[in-house]
């Protein structure tokens, strides 16, 4: 089956974005990014989103044949993720994401870009940029850190941990864990209500939110956090990384 972007229009304002990759246990690649990108560009009946993953997996990352080396002109191969996952964190229509399953790399960042996130018990999060000899974004390290605190966003980014669905929901991670049986019915619901609200107030405040939020970083900051994910991105550990994960053997980092 073509990977794709189901997209469905519920009564109430409601879209559903599902993403259908089972092959790759619904990883992103930039297909698929082109598709959620232009399913966020809804008729001004949509209120609200609601993203999960086909086959009761919510997104197991990025596609890793798509990373590799920065290109000749300096760009970064997960430019593409980074931008829509900014466009959907400042979307003016709030989201949900419904996690169930997995949820690593870039789906765990897919999930923190949403405004809200339902799992289950069984909901799976993980981070292994450490893994993979990659620096990730600061706008994703950002997301996480607003939501679990500096601290353990740091234990998520540098140890790999996995953490379980109630886990999550301690941390923050999770607002809500419902039964695994209930998760959907309970994403769906709460799309229902932020649909129901007035949709410049909501748009607004997701807006103001957004700039509290907003880690203040210095141009030369964010300059130099960009040559650190450049040099990891062309490095042997990230070439390393990406065979061991593929090959589901341990990887034999060297440090260059």
């Amino acid at each position: 089956m073509q990977p794709t972007v189901e997209v469905e229009d519920r009564e109430g304002g409601v879209r559903v974005l599902t993403i259908v990759n089972p092959a790759r246990k619904n990883a992103l690649d930039d297909r698929l990014l082109g598709l959620l990108d232009t399913a966020l560009i809804p008729p001004p009946h949509v209120r609200a989103f609601l993203v999960r993953g086909a086959g009761g997996t919510f997104c197991s990352g990025y596609d890793l044949t798509n990373l590799g080396p920065p290109a000749a002109d300096g760009r970064l191969p997960d430019e593409l993720l980074m931008a829509f996952l900014t466009r959907l964190e400042r979307h003016p229509v709030p989201s949900v994401a419904c996690v169930q399953g997995a949820a690593f790399g870039a789906g765990f960042d897919l999930a923190c870009a949403c405004d809200f996130r339902v799992g289950a018990p069984d909901t799976v999060f993980c981070m292994p940029a450490a893994r993979l000899g990659l620096v990730y974004s600061v706008e994703g390290m950002a997301r996480a850190a607003r939501l679990v605190g500096l601290a353990r966003a740091r234990a998520l980014f540098l140890t790999a941990r996995r953490l379980d669905g109630q886990t999550a929901l301690a941390w923050g991670l999770l607002d809500e864990c419902p039964p695994a049986q209930d998760a959907e019915a309970r994403a769906l619901e709460l799309c229902q209500t932020l649909a129901s609200h007035a949709p410049l107030a909501v748009a607004g405040m997701k807006e103001v939110f957004g700039a509290l939020g907003r880690p203040p970083l210095t141009e030369e900051e964010r300059t130099r956090a960009r040559s650190l994910r450049a040099a990891a991105f062309g490095s042997e550990d990230a070439k390393e990384g990406r065979a061991a994960f593929l090959e589901k053997r341990s990887p034999r980092f060297q440090g260059r």
